[in-house]
């Protein structure tokens, strides 16, 4: 399809650049494709809401994974030449001493070249408190990889000592990262760290919120898919059969899967909270929607024409024009129902993006 179709004009003044307070205050639009009790299928709600449009016997699916501190500021070294600051984005693990990353200047680096991080100048050692890489790779489009020389917990020790937040750039570039950041981009049911951008739905969900939901005879259900710096690239293909997806990776253990699969045949609902959770269902989902056990990357790209197997309904913030998430979110509910939707959320004056208000979709009809 033309990337051009998911464009739309959005303006400055709907970004967010702080959430709601307390955490769950946020607005919520109802997306019902055909109507429902609404003609135009759209109900303006809270988040707080959520238990009253949700029906006992579902099964909300939440990402548990939790952001490290994966921006690094460095000093790239090379013999004969000058010192280069450097900014990199940690996106995915591939060993225990290796990550794929963003650079910036990308051009100025190559194979070999020394990082140190932390550090105000190259000369000082790693062993007062620095952490220093070896670029082993260059790809296109600013990605290098890294050999850190420490590896493992060591590394994440390390990381997350020398490392910054790495909030979304549409935030980062109005205003720097603070201390309230460290709580407002993680959600409250962060377990397993290493993801390098917020499963941003989730941060709607608050503690009360979940025992509600608990009380309303709403299940809850965990999976892990680490969100790398990848969400936030635009698609600078003019169509989508020609955008490449990063890899990202995810678990979904066996006794989650068998869970989700027998809340189905009982008739209750799989409600994703985010599109990562939504990614990683669709990924571990055979042809008749049937959860099976995963681990490892995936690269699922989800456009209008895919067949949604295993998510009956979606809860996720408002993405960016031309994204690869506005995408998702049309494959689910329908690229006219979702301009429309989008364009009614910029009317009320809705939040936009990873601090702003969150929707709750159900799918287009068949």
């Amino acid at each position: 399809m033309r990337v051009d179709l998911f464009d739309f004009d959005l303006p400055e003044a709907s970004i967010a650049l702080r959430p709601a307070e307390p955490r769950g205050a946020g607005r919520l639009l109802v997306v019902r494709p055909g109507g429902g009790s609404h003609p135009d299928g759209l109900e303006d709600a809270r988040v707080a809401d959520l238990p009253g449009l949700l029906r006992r016997g579902d099964a909300l699916v939440f990402n548990d994974t939790q952001v490290i501190p994966a921006r690094l500021h460095g000093i790239r070294t090379r013999p004969g030449a000058p010192g280069q600051r450097t900014e990199v984005m940690l996106h995915l693990r591939e060993a225990p001493d290796l990550w794929r990353a963003f650079a910036r200047p990308a051009k100025r680096l190559t194979v070999g070249d020394r990082i140190a991080f932390g550090r105000h100048g190259a000369s000082e050692p790693c062993e007062r408190g620095g952490l220093d890489a070896t670029v082993a790779a260059k790809g296109e489009g600013g990605e290098i990889t890294l050999r850190f020389d420490l590896a493992g917990p060591a590394l994440d020790e390390a990381v997350a000592a020398v490392g910054e937040l790495p909030l979304p750039p549409y935030i980062a570039g109005k205003r720097p990262t603070d201390a309230r950041d460290a709580t407002d981009y993680q959600t409250v049911y962060a377990r397993n760290p290493g993801a390098v951008a917020a499963p941003t739905a989730g941060l709607h969900v608050s503690d009360d919120l979940l025992a509600r939901c608990d009380a309303a005879g709403i299940g809850r259900h965990t999976l892990t898919l680490h969100v790398g710096a990848g969400t936030f690239l635009p698609v600078k293909a003019e169509d989508t059969a020609d955008h490449r997806m990063h890899a990202e990776v995810g678990i979904l253990d066996a006794a989650t899967a068998d869970a989700l699969n027998a809340v189905r045949a009982a008739g209750g609902r799989i409600v994703a909270v985010g599109t990562t959770a939504l990614r990683l269902l669709e990924s571990a989902a055979d042809a008749e929607g049937r959860l099976h056990p995963f681990a490892g990357p995936t690269e699922i790209f989800i456009t209008p024409g895919t067949r949604i197997r295993a998510v009956d309904a979606l809860m996720t913030n408002f993405h960016l024009p031309r994204s690869t998430l506005f995408m998702l979110v049309s494959a689910f509910s329908g690229l006219d129902t979702m301009r429309a939707a989008y364009a009614h959320a910029i009317a009320q004056g809705y939040r936009f993006y990873s601090y702003g208000d969150s929707s709750l979709l159900f799918p287009a009809p068949v």
